[in-house]
């Protein structure tokens, strides 16, 4: 089961749809630790000096921007702190756009959003429209103390957020050497273009993401199976991290001003943000609820465990 990283609300015009943010995606990725040879301990993180070669404690560490080479600014913990947007627990819809509009080059990472406390019908009203109108939403989040431009998307029946890469993040086109988009220029004749058409439409097929495997994955998940049934394992001391604890925020569900909003038609979003705000300040603000953050199991450590030790039981008769 995922764990809710967030918790805020979507907010158009004066209405706010209270949710919870999910990610969207596992990693199934194959992921190798780095061991002691000898004894098989992991091998943790040191800080280095590039220079000397010798390792630095925490207390002398400091964060450095480069702004020419070999040439920084030191900036301390407080200053980058001010310097970062200030939270905020609204998924702030800026407008809405065909969804054909955004290209897949600035799509980033997909989070779902679940309606929270009560909010089941103002998020399916939300998710509705946009379906009906074939919109989705672009919005700006603040998520980590970090500033991201999102798309809002009904996806089914739910609503995903997807942060967006900002426009100076990709780059542009001119920066590459490709042919020209001119059949003659290129020297494309008409019937290599037919051919291409027709090669295109015989591979064409509707998408169905289940029928591609990673086999690089599958194939290793089969070898380490295969050294676990024959005892060439080793037992790994396992880490856990602690997690952080904190309280959540009281977000209002302001369905009823759907209505109002759309009276609001003609006026600037700055001046209905104020309205939206004024009404906001009149709840007592609770502590908002920060991420939580778990720890992974490496798969199989009971097996491995098991394993290893009938392996010595062995050696041991």
């Amino acid at each position: 089961m995922a764990h809710m990283i967030w918790k805020g609300a979507i907010s158009f015009g004066l209405v706010h749809v209270p949710v919870q943010l999910y990610p969207a995606t596992k990693s199934e990725k194959v992921g190798f630790n780095l061991l002691d040879k000898r004894t098989i301990d992991p091998i943790g993180y040191r800080q280095i000096n590039k220079r000397t070669g010798k390792e630095v404690t925490r207390e002398n560490i400091v964060r450095g921007f480069e702004y020419e080479k070999d040439h920084y600014v030191v900036l301390t913990d407080e200053e980058i702190r001010a310097a970062n947007p200030e939270s905020t627990q609204t998924v702030d819809i800026l407008a809405f756009v065909d969804a054909a509009e955004i290209p897949f080059l600035y799509l980033d990472t997909p989070y779902y959003l679940t309606p929270d406390r009560k909010g089941e019908k103002v998020y399916a009203l939300l998710r509705d429209a946009m379906q009906a109108t074939g919109k989705i939403g672009v919005a700006n989040v603040v998520m980590h103390n970090k500033q991201h431009l999102a798309a809002l998307i009904p996806v089914g029946p739910m609503l995903a957020l997807n942060t967006l890469r900002w426009a100076a993040e990709v780059r542009p086109f001119d920066e590459f050497k490709v042919p020209e988009e001119s059949p003659k220029k290129t020297g494309v004749t008409a019937r290599e273009l037919d051919m291409a058409k027709k090669l295109i439409a015989d591979m064409s097929d509707s998408w169905d993401p289940s029928a591609y495997k990673d086999t690089f994955r599958d194939d290793i998940l089969e070898l380490v199976d295969r050294k676990v049934q024959a005892g060439k394992t080793e037992e790994v001391m396992d880490i856990e991290t602690p997690r952080e604890k904190r309280q959540s925020a009281d977000i209002l569900d302001l369905s009823d001003l759907l209505k109002r909003s759309l009276g609001r038609g003609g006026k600037s979003k700055s001046s209905a943000r104020a309205s939206a705000n004024d009404d906001e300040a009149e709840a007592p603000a609770k502590p908002r609820a920060a991420a939580k953050k778990t720890t992974r199991r490496a798969a199989g450590t009971a097996a491995r465990k098991s394993t290893s030790t009938t392996a010595r039981k062995r050696r041991a008769a």
